[in-house]
């Protein structure tokens, strides 16, 4: 089911809230409780009911892994080393069988063919979920969380299929805590408010930019393309996954919001970063959390020295992009963002950036410029289904392929729309930005001139009239474009 269709809108959300609250107030907490942990089973099961089971197993396991763990008096590691293990093997069987399989044919020149495996929804997300928790438990630092508290941590749907990944620290303190099922106007309206901003960036933004991006890499898969169809294709996607993404990150936050969860933020203006560690700082947060805290610094960090760091640093980016995707196009990406990485710590401990722009202004302009362009080159690689339709790609960005494929894109002015939405990305307030003041999680990082612009310009939300239209406004687009057009979110295909 998606977020974006009209039997989610119109149907599931009302009858999952109305349920909910009605539920905690007749009949208590624990029942309301398991209510909505069933009502998200349903959510789930709705795509393909088989896989029900298989995160229904995967929950209980890990809880009861849990508990073994916290039962442990010599805190032993081979139990949470073989816990780990079975959801690696769970996550790898489903997303990594058949790649590692065309790798054996490779090797070995052999044609064995397996059976299509279809990847459940959500399972990259739900298994780093369940793993940060079982590694916290091996830690000591868990509490016993009861059954089915823990059931909907994992479950819970706002969150389930793409993100943000959650934190068991972030989530079942406010599932246990008493102001969870009361329900309150304002956490309704502000949720239903960051709701619409993500639809219409998804059905509005994100899939009208589709039909640029699309026609361009699918060219690029068939032979070359033009200078000019190679730069469309590129800008396009790396607009489309941005809105793509963070539409379903808002939107999960939103309906988080109406039951009173308060969901980590996802993204803050990533295309806005000045250097490539800034960008990671911004884009897809709770994954560069999870990356930093369960592997690189368990890997060692920078505590090793700065050689060791730039390795670490390395390989965490390559898994990086080996968890997106089962394949060497996704391997490339994440290596070459870890190339960035390492490139520019180098650069930051040279000091030779500094000295050559000593004025900050134009160092962080030069910075976000570079950064973007880096950042557009390695999606490239994100997005094309092979090494030979992104170097298609690439010489059409860099130069222009000869006798390259004709290309219809789906809009009319298609740089118009680029252009469009790449202000939007640059200049315009992002959800930090409108709804920080009310949703005190939402403000990260260190204070931002930008955002004191907005406050001044009083372009933050707030009840009323006036923030009911506009969002009306963003909720009434986002409805009207599903009728012409309805796809997944990007996300759900990693």
């Amino acid at each position: 089911m998606l977020f974006n269709s009209f039997e989610f809108i119109f149907a599931f959300l009302p009858a999952s809230l109305i349920g909910f609250f009605l539920i905690a107030r007749y009949a208590g907490r624990n029942a309301a409780v398991v209510f909505l942990a069933l009502a998200s089973m349903f959510f789930y099961a709705w795509w393909r009911p088989i896989y029900l089971l298989l995160i229904v197993a995967e929950v209980c396991m890990n809880f009861g892994l849990g508990r073994a763990l916290q039962r442990q008096r010599d805190r032993s590691p081979w139990l949470l080393r073989g816990a780990i293990a079975i959801n690696l093997l769970i996550l790898g069987y489903f997303k990594y069988t058949l790649f590692l399989a065309g790798i054996v044919n490779e090797l070995a020149g052999t044609d064995f063919v397996l059976a299509a495996i279809i990847l459940p929804l959500g399972i990259s997300f739900h298994t780093f979920q369940q793993i940060a928790y079982l590694v916290d438990v091996g830690r000591g630092s868990v509490p016993r969380y009861r059954f089915w508290d823990y059931v909907l941590f994992v479950t819970f749907y706002p969150q389930l299929i793409a993100g943000p990944i959650v934190h068991h620290n972030e989530i079942l303190p406010q599932i246990q805590g008493p102001g969870f099922i009361r329900f309150r106007l304002d956490n309704l309206c502000l949720g239903a408010s960051i709701f619409a901003v993500g639809l219409f960036k998804k059905t509005v933004i994100a899939d009208t930019l589709a039909q640029v991006a699309t026609p361009a890499f699918n060219a690029a898969a068939l032979g070359h393309v033009s200078l000019e169809t190679g730069w469309l294709g590129a800008l396009a996607y790396t607009l489309q996954l941005y809105f793509d993404f963070s539409a379903y990150s808002d939107m999960a936050i939103g309906l988080a919001r109406m039951f009173n969860i308060t969901l980590p933020p996802n993204f803050d203006a990533p295309y806005k970063a000045t250097n490539i560690a800034d960008f990671w700082r911004r884009w897809h947060m709770t994954l560069s959390r999870f990356l930093r805290d369960y592997l690189y610094i368990p890997l060692g960090g920078n505590r090793r020295g700065p050689a060791r760091a730039l390795l670490y640093v390395t390989i965490t980016m390559l898994l990086g992009g080996l968890w997106h995707g089962a394949g060497w196009t996704f391997v490339a990406w994440g290596g070459l963002h870890g190339l960035y990485i390492a490139g520019h710590r180098l650069l930051r401990q040279s000091g030779l950036f500094e000295r050559i722009l000593p004025v900050a202004f134009l160092r962080s302009l030069i910075g976000q410029a570079v950064t973007l362009f880096l950042v557009v080159i390695a999606w490239v690689f994100f997005r094309a289904t092979d090494f030979a339709a992104a170097s298609a790609m690439l010489t059409g960005i860099f130069s222009g392929g000869a006798d390259p494929v004709e290309v219809v894109f789906g809009v009319d002015r298609p740089w118009a729309l680029v252009i469009a939405a790449g202000l939007l990305a640059l200049v315009a307030p992002n959800v930090i930005d409108l709804f920080a003041p009310w949703h005190p999680v939402l403000e990260v990082g260190r204070p931002n001139p930008r955002r004191l612009l907005f406050r001044l310009a009083r372009l933050q939300w707030k009840p009323g009239v006036a923030w009911g239209l506009i969002a009306g406004v963003w909720l009434s687009l986002g409805l009207l474009a599903i009728l012409g057009w309805q796809s997944e979110f990007l996300y759900f295909q990693f």
